[in-house]
């Protein structure tokens, strides 16, 4: 019964940045965990970032040291920032929740990086 709505993608250039932001229809406080995947074409859908509801983080090693996940309870919003974007990045962008054996999944925000 959560639902979720991705926003902030677009076209940034090679190096640029981008902030990607997933609002929940009701507390993310509960949720044990929440992330961030991709799926570029022809591809495998991807784990990008994930945070735990105690904030505890992890990445793919692809995005260690560019991006960074964060969530505000308060606000129901959960975080991408995407910075030094690579063309590699491109892809469509998915917000995830999950809390117990129950999953929620936004419809994806595409990001593409292109010079």
């Amino acid at each position: 019964q959560v639902q979720l709505v991705e926003s902030g993608g677009g076209l940034v250039q090679p190096g640029g940045s981008l902030t990607l932001s997933c609002a929940a229809s009701r507390t993310i406080f509960s949720i044990n965990d929440m992330g961030w995947y991709r799926q570029a074409p022809g591809k495998q859908r991807e784990l990008v970032a994930l945070i735990s509801s105690s904030g505890l983080t992890n990445y793919a090693d692809s995005v260690k040291g560019r991006f960074t996940i964060a969530r505000d309870n308060a606000k129901n919003t959960m975080y991408l920032q995407m910075n030094s974007l690579k063309p590699e990045d491109t892809a469509v962008y998915y917000c995830n929740a999950r809390r117990g054996f129950s999953t929620w999944w936004g419809q994806g925000t595409q990001v593409t990086v292109s010079s």
